[in-house]
């Protein structure tokens, strides 16, 4: 049977809790990609994903999907994960303040908008799990999860916060992040890491909805 071996780490109750699930990925590059693959695998299919972008010759070096150059990433990933739900669509905070995100369990953050994110965190940290910077790394042991206010080593990580604490907020979401030092100064990626990136961002979402009680109970 197709989710057999879930069943058998999960249990039936836990399993049922990942399949009944709903979960939001924003961006399915990289880091998004491997998320949802990660998460179609283990027993959550209704998973809407949103991104406006087409793969491009060099997001094959990372990118599930992106084999078929020019082609819509949604589109693409419908093809692969014929269950999900997309979405193309740009990605702003005016889009962030119109689009309902109440339906969700959990909202992965794989995009890399600056201002989405933090309009994102401000709105909806309860649900949240956010990907910071993955590129310009090659070691997978220097992959964290943590707080966004323990986060180390990562610009991306540094500047969100700085946002978020002129903004005077406080409250708390989990970010998976690299205290790796960069490697280099252009757009270098290595999937171990942007992969690495999206399995530790599953396994997250996984951790969380397990936890969530029943829907239909307080």
């Amino acid at each position: 049977m197709r989710f057999e071996r879930c069943r058998t780490l999960f249990g039936d109750d836990r399993l049922a809790k990942l399949q009944n699930s709903s979960i939001l990925i924003l961006g399915v590059g990289g880091v998004g990609s491997y998320a949802l693959d990660c998460l179609y695998r283990s027993g959550v299919t209704n998973i809407t994903v949103i991104d406006h972008d087409v793969y491009d010759e060099t997001n094959q070096n990372r990118q599930i999907g992106s084999d078929v150059i020019g082609a819509l990433k949604t589109d693409r990933l419908k093809q692969l994960y014929p269950e999900i739900t997309t979405i193309n669509q740009w990605m702003n905070t005016v889009w962030v303040n119109e689009f309902d995100f109440e339906p969700y369990d959990i909202i992965i953050d794989a995009c890399d908008s600056t201002k989405v994110k933090l309009e994102i965190a401000k709105k909806h940290f309860k649900k949240l799990i956010m990907a910071v910077g993955s590129a310009k790394r090659y070691d997978t042991s220097k992959i964290k999860v943590d707080s966004i206010w323990r986060t180390q080593g990562d610009a991306f990580a540094n500047k969100i916060r700085r946002e978020l604490k002129k903004a005077k907020f406080e409250k708390n979401f989990t970010v998976v992040f690299s205290d790796e030092e960069v490697k280099c100064k252009e757009k270098g990626s290595c999937v171990a890491v942007t992969g690495g990136f999206g399995l530790a961002v599953c396994s997250e979402a996984i951790k969380k909805i397990i936890d969530l009680p029943k829907k239909g109970k307080s």
